[in-house]
């Protein structure tokens, strides 16, 4: 049984009860062979579900934690309190009386060195024309000064009050932040020393001891790798395959129903011991097949067809380093990346050899002057034909890189379309970018005052499930090349760029 079936199976479950689209989290599943012969599957999330650590069907948590329960709830009431005093502390009323008095004062002190500027441009002209006596000018010049010395000495008394209290909350602040940073590293110390996980030797280990006393990262042990293996190995279980994915509110750089390997900070060092004592490779973590394959290549730039699941550049953090440029880079490790598709995008992804070739294809990008088309699969019948999407889109920097349609803080985004067939209950289209916007063209598709209707697989514009991948290729790219090359052969020549032709990339859409 492929495990990936079996976790879109288990986000179907999640996906009809309420109770896990409360917070966002990772969940996995291992399949595993039981000593009879049979195979089981196991579930596990990470942390807490809903505030409880065990939940009837799910693997239990590592062992240990019981034995700092009443430390744990005891640290964990006082940093409730921390947190409570914080957000007083960081909402206190003089915070905004501050900034709305600051505010008037600015606006005041701005208008009089606006009077104050003309003036000395009169005063310039009278000298210039001897319209005025040289000592009366200088006078007024110093009084000017004294009144602009005189506001600030007024919003300084007017706003010493509010800044002392806030001068104090803020030290508080820094107090109470300190105080919670050591409570939270005691109780992790006393968890992480009581945490005790087995492999498939037998053998246990705290993971105080497993990390050789080093950095323990938040959260360290409760993550569903360490959960469904050590439950594995002390049931004499045989791991066959393991997948992990994220489900509910999409945060930073996790997204509903996304495949994710394990994390690099807190499992990476525990999996070497959890693993020991099962033939090498006998467990495999499943990821899809993400095969790179060359379209188009000569001396200046080449041209990729991005699998679905591949990042198109490196992402923030250790384990999101796959990617297409790193990939590539070990060919040509002086390729850059002349633009990105979306991590679940497949499609045409262009790199240059060089910087003039990278700035050349790069102005083009920016002036909008490369044709773009793509093809997607929508989960609907579209009742136009054709027509154009125009919306404002905005990202909420606390929930990247989810978009939504803000008529004030959005910007621009201009997409033309043409149904090119209708499939049963699905459309499927050409979409013809105009801008470049984050996660344009899904939006675009699921929005109401566009299609009305998500890409098919869109998890998060469209919370599907039953999709493998995301249905949205980029299939055709047109621009100028700076390279001198045979637009019917494609074969690149060996002399400098001369000319500059236009090169036309297609890339057969893979559903």
């Amino acid at each position: 049984m492929f495990i990936q079936e079996i976790a879109f199976r288990l986000m179907e479950e999640l996906a009809a009860d309420e109770r896990y689209s409360r917070e966002g989290k990772m969940y996995g599943v291992l399949l595993v062979k039981t000593p009879f012969g049979e195979e089981k599957v196991l579930k596990a999330f990470s942390g807490l579900l809903n505030g409880h650590a065990i939940v009837e069907g799910w693997v239990p948590p590592i062992p240990g934690r019981e034995q700092v329960a009443i430390e744990e709830l005891r640290t964990l009431s006082i940093l409730d309190e921390i947190k409570q005093e914080l957000l007083t502390l960081q909402s206190l009323p003089q915070r905004q009386q501050y900034e709305t008095l600051n505010q008037e004062y600015e606006t005041r002190l701005h208008n009089l060195t606006q009077a104050h500027q003309q003036r000395k441009q009169e005063r310039i002209q009278q000298r210039l024309n001897h319209l005025a006596d040289s000592t009366i000018l200088d006078q007024q010049s110093q009084l000017d000064g004294i009144e602009r010395k005189r506001l600030k000495r007024e919003r300084d008394e007017a706003l010493k009050h509010d800044q002392e209290i806030i001068t104090q909350a803020d030290t508080r602040i820094r107090e109470l932040k300190q105080q919670r940073k050591i409570l939270s590293r005691r109780l992790q110390t006393q968890m992480y020393s009581a945490y005790s996980l087995t492999n498939f030797l037998g053998q246990s280990r705290t993971l105080a001891q497993l990390m050789n006393d080093g950095f323990l990262p938040t959260g360290t042990g409760d993550c569903c790798a360490p959960k469904l293996l050590h439950y594995a190995a002390t049931q004499g279980f045989k791991p066959l395959a393991m997948t992990e994915f994220w489900w509910g509110e999409s945060k930073q750089d996790k997204i509903q129903g996304k495949f994710y390997g394990v994390c690099a900070e807190r499992c990476q060092p525990l999996m070497k011991f959890l693993l020991s004592g099962l033939p090498q490779l006998d467990i495999k973590i499943e990821r899809p097949s993400l095969e790179l394959s060359i379209i188009y290549e000569d001396e200046w730039l080449i041209a990729v067809d991005k699998p679905s699941g591949l990042l198109s550049v490196p992402g923030r953090y250790r384990d999101n380093q796959d990617c297409v440029l790193n990939r590539l880079r070990q060919r040509f490790p002086e390729l850059m990346a002349v633009h990105r598709l979306d991590l679940d995008t497949s499609g045409i992804l262009l790199f240059a050899h060089n910087l003039s070739i990278y700035r050349h294809l790069s102005k083009q990008f920016e002036k909008r002057s490369v044709e773009k088309v793509y093809e997607a699969l929508i989960d609907g019948l579209v009742a136009e034909n054709e027509g154009i999407i125009e919306l404002a889109l905005w990202g909420n920097p606390e929930n990247r890189p989810y978009q939504i349609v803000d008529k004030e803080r959005g910007k621009t985004s201009i997409t033309q379309f043409k149904v090119i067939a209708r499939e049963g209950n699905y459309t499927r289209i050409e979409f013809y970018p105009l801008t470049g916007r984050t996660h344009q063209l899904r939006v675009h598709a699921a929005d109401p005052k566009g299609l009305g209707f998500p890409i098919l697989g869109d998890r998060l514009y469209g919370n599907s499930t039953t999709s493998s991948r995301l249905y949205l290729h980029a299939k055709e790219l047109r621009f100028e090349h700076h390279g001198h090359f045979d637009v019917r052969t494609q074969v690149p020549h060996s002399c400098p760029p001369q000319t500059h032709q236009i090169l036309h990339l297609q890339s057969r859409t893979p559903f």
